[in-house]
């Protein structure tokens, strides 16, 4: 029974791993170098400028270092601590690491720097932006007078609150100098490319790292609504505050929008997403053997709810392998929850998710789930999520833990680390999401 177990963990791991290579933002980038070389030859151009932020930003700066080194004339990579595995790629670039998902002041001096080589661009600069998950908070230059510490303070206020990524990001765009399509607009008369690896539902290109190179669709109106959703008004700083009220009012200017002329000569590639790995992800679990199924590429919502919607899924299908005596299933799922944070725990929406899931299956046996980060950290954890089944919580009454008290206290991360199923594969170099595979068998 154990060496079984243990087979169908390293099976979801064997998954996982798959998908992961299938968003390889190193190949990915590298597959477009041939078409911005063209570009750059045929375009009379005499600079190219990398701008490249987020969780992959090293391996996709790297892919560009590796083909065209020859062409960059200047560069700035912002990621994440611990993602840059090599500042020294090239003599014209230069690499920071800084805070996520709470912006710091290392973010801030970066972004700045990235500003005032974009305000040297010109008619024959090409700039490339190399753009990942995480970049929202990475890039950080906040707007008039909001202090960093009031970006931090609303940052960590929208997230505690469980607000989801559409939303936290619609208020970043308008307390940004650089995001909602403010990039592009430091950029011009520059020509830019953005090749983006897309973290968000529907790969939506104004929410992927708060859209720097994109015309916005949302606007302070918008931005103000979600501070009262989550009744934050007078939690908010009021720099903040003011601004959006401000910007609702007319006062400031919006975020570009679409028809914008600064976006005629921008261009954005998705170069890898959610449901491209969700794709690799199932075509391996067929590989194994197993009838494979993806239930969806959208999965957002409180992740408590998400685990309950997963866990009827696959005991239905247990159900149906037992009556039908088919072969092994396979459930894939992809997206990103959120966790309304009520307690004073340590954990990410993956391990929130799995303990949720444990406890709906506990007792049935041949049923597993690994619930993942694709960047491979769930939350402020040092974990990707967490690998669980239906003996989860016998395991866990064994060594006295009370699962649910745990999960009110939104402390998941410290309850697999007692139970010895956190799932941790270090920084993967990518970021799509989160991704669930749930083996039955």
């Amino acid at each position: 029974m154990l060496r079984m177990k243990n087979n169908t963990i390293e099976i979801g791991k064997e998954i996982f791993s798959s998908a992961l290579k299938a968003v390889d933002p190193y190949r990915a980038v590298g597959d477009h170098m041939p078409y911005l070389r063209a570009k750059y030859q045929n375009g009379g151009f005499n600079k190219l400028l990398v701008v490249s932020f987020g969780k992959a930003a090293f391996l996709m700066t790297k892919a560009v270092c590796d083909r065209v080194s020859h062409l960059v004339t200047g560069g700035i990579v912002l990621t994440k601590y611990g993602h840059a595995l090599d500042r020294n790629l090239h003599p014209n670039i230069k690499f920071y690491e800084a805070g996520h998902p709470i912006p710091d002041e290392n973010g801030f001096n970066a972004t700045r720097k990235a500003i005032s080589m974009l305000k040297m661009a010109d008619e024959r600069t090409l700039v490339l932006c190399l753009i990942s998950g995480g970049g929202s908070a990475l890039l950080t230059a906040p707007k008039g007078m909001i202090s960093l510490d009031d970006k931090q303070r609303a940052t960590e206020l929208l997230l505690k609150a469980g607000a989801s990524i559409n939303e936290l990001n619609s208020i970043r765009k308008h307390i940004s100098e650089i995001k909602g399509g403010r990039l592009a607009e430091y950029a011009y008369p520059a020509k830019v490319i953005s090749l983006i690896l897309s973290d968000v539902i529907g790969d939506e290109l104004d929410v992927i790292a708060s859209g720097p190179t994109t015309p916005d669709s949302t606007t302070y109106r918008m931005a103000l609504d979600v501070v009262e959703k989550y009744r934050l008004a007078e939690e908010l700083p009021k720099a903040v505050l003011h601004i959006l009220k401000d910007g609702v009012e007319g006062i400031v200017d919006d975020t570009p929008k679409e028809g914008n002329q600064i976006f005629e000569g921008v261009e954005n590639i998705i170069i890898g997403s959610n449901r491209k790995a969700a794709l690799a992800a199932t075509e391996k679990a067929k590989e194994l053997g197993f009838d494979t199924t993806i239930l969806s590429t959208e999965l957002q919502g409180e992740a408590i709810d998400a685990s309950r919607w997963l866990a009827k899924k696959a005991i239905e299908a247990k159900r149906l392998l037992e009556r039908k005596d088919g072969k092994k299933i396979c459930l894939i799922s992809g997206g990103e929850t959120t966790v309304t944070v009520k307690g004073k725990g340590k954990g990410g929406r993956n391990t929130e998710l799995a303990l949720a899931f444990a406890l709906e299956v506990t007792g049935i046996k041949g049923i597993t789930l690994l619930s993942a980060g694709t960047d491979g950290t769930d939350g402020p954890t040092d974990a990707a999520g967490a690998i669980v089944s239906g003996e989860t919580i016998q395991k866990a009454q064994l060594l006295n833990l009370d699962p649910e008290a745990y999960l009110a206290n939104n402390d998941s991360y410290t309850f697999f680390s007692k139970t010895g199923e956190l799932f941790i594969t270090g920084p993967t170099g990518t970021n799509v999401m989160d991704l669930q595979i749930i083996l039955i068998g």
